[in-house]
């Protein structure tokens, strides 16, 4: 008998990827080193609001352990209804609104919705992703049997899209261009004016926009604006938004879709045969979150703001480094070029001499080599350790 059960997987899945942020996880995990500081993922280092989860438990404990319909629990769909209308002026149908297992979840599922795996390879559609981009893209894409377009943006441009670079990555089979603003990893606040580009030639080719609104609360250089508020774009827009960041919430994996009702009908359905709903105990800690959102999300933002100028100021007094000003989220993209190393060999060096662990920038992209991300997801005391550190170091000058 054969002992080999890889002979079972489809023949897409019987060669893992390669991920650099993996990589990069794996070697601060087999370092082992007691004193390391860990700039590597963006996972908060403050718990979540005991508020949120005292209202989670109390409800669990009254019975909110069952299904809920599939779009989720009718309170934190009118909740997040009202939020919209408050907070945006924009007016959203319950039937515009699907409550998922995180962010990533309704990323997968729009994907799902609007791509096509039945189509021949050379058919296939594609969607657009501006780098440096969030790693999990790639996968959403493709395992839903899109095709993902990379388009580099650069230090010199803010890392703002140049709209004859958007114009020309379309192709007859662009279905969807994706919009994360503020940016993971690059931190930037993408603005108005590039924002009105994107909305231009996505009507002009009839095109989606699928905009992955994660870090709301944490746009400094530009007021946050949702895109599906520009002219014309609410009926072309699906947004994705998550209460991870924002509320620090992130192990309750808690998140959701709002769009035109087509695309989350069909979204709904094909979650009914993924996970039916989100966790009924999740989606009332999001509904505790966000009617105290005003409350909680306010002190969580100033709290990261104040750490990302702590490590830009840092990086400023560094030799060989170089960031622009932190516009939002709660990365650094660093420039490291001028040590004259790549940035995979000036990670591990920061490991290994510095007991620092950050992300190559090829993580989120090609364009991303010269470049390392920073996850300010550690209090300010440990930023200026690990600085004081990194400048001992000799390609920074120690």
């Amino acid at each position: 008998m054969r002992e080999d059960a890889a002979r079972f997987l489809a023949p897409r899945h019987r060669v893992r990827p390669h991920s650099i942020l993996a990589d990069a996880v794996a070697a601060g995990q087999r370092a082992g080193l007691d004193d390391l500081i860990n700039f590597s993922i963006g996972d908060p280092d403050i718990t979540t609001d005991q508020r949120i989860t005292r209202a989670a438990m109390d409800d669990a404990l009254a019975g909110h352990t069952h299904y809920t319909p599939p779009h989720g629990d009718p309170e934190l769909v009118a909740a997040i209804v009202e939020a919209q209308r408050a907070d945006y002026g924009v007016d959203v149908e319950p039937g515009q609104v699907l409550v998922t297992a995180s962010a990533c979840h309704a990323m997968a599922l729009a994907c799902m919705a609007v791509l096509d795996p039945d189509l021949p390879p050379a058919r296939r559609r594609e969607v657009i992703v501006p780098e440096p981009y969030f790693n999990c893209y790639d996968g959403q894409i493709e395992q839903a049997g899109g095709v993902p377009v990379h388009v580099p943006t650069s230090e010199a441009d803010g890392f703002q899209l140049r709209p004859e670079a958007l114009e020309a990555a379309i192709t007859p089979r662009t279905r969807a261009i994706i919009l994360n603003t503020p940016t993971n990893p690059s931190g930037v606040c993408w603005s108005r004016e590039a924002q009105l580009v994107i909305a231009r030639v996505a009507a002009e080719h009839d095109l989606l926009v699928l905009a992955d609104d994660i870090y709301t609360a944490f746009s400094y250089a530009e007021p946050f604006i949702p895109f599906a508020t520009l002219p014309g774009m609410a009926e072309r827009t699906v947004t994705v938004r998550s209460f991870s960041k924002n509320y620090a919430m992130t192990g309750w994996r808690i998140g959701y879709a709002m769009g035109p009702a087509p695309i989350i009908g069909a979204m709904t359905d094909i979650n009914e045969n993924i996970v039916y709903t989100a966790p009924a105990p999740s989606q009332r800690a999001a509904l505790a979150a966000i009617r105290l959102r005003h409350e909680i999300m306010p002190p969580i933002a100033e709290l990261y703001r104040s750490r990302l100028m702590a490590a830009y100021r840092e990086i400023c007094d560094t030799p060989r480094m170089h960031a622009l000003e932190p516009g939002g989220a709660i990365y650094l993209w660093v420039n490291i070029a001028d040590t004259g190393l790549s940035s995979a060999e000036v990670m591990d060096a920061m490991l290994h001499q510095a007991h620092v662990l950050t992300i190559p920038g090829p993580a989120f992209g090609a364009s991303g080599e010269g470049y390392l991300r920073l996850a300010a997801t550690l209090d300010v005391k440990r930023i200026h350790e690990a600085f004081a550190r990194i400048r001992r170091m000799e390609i920074f000058g120690g």
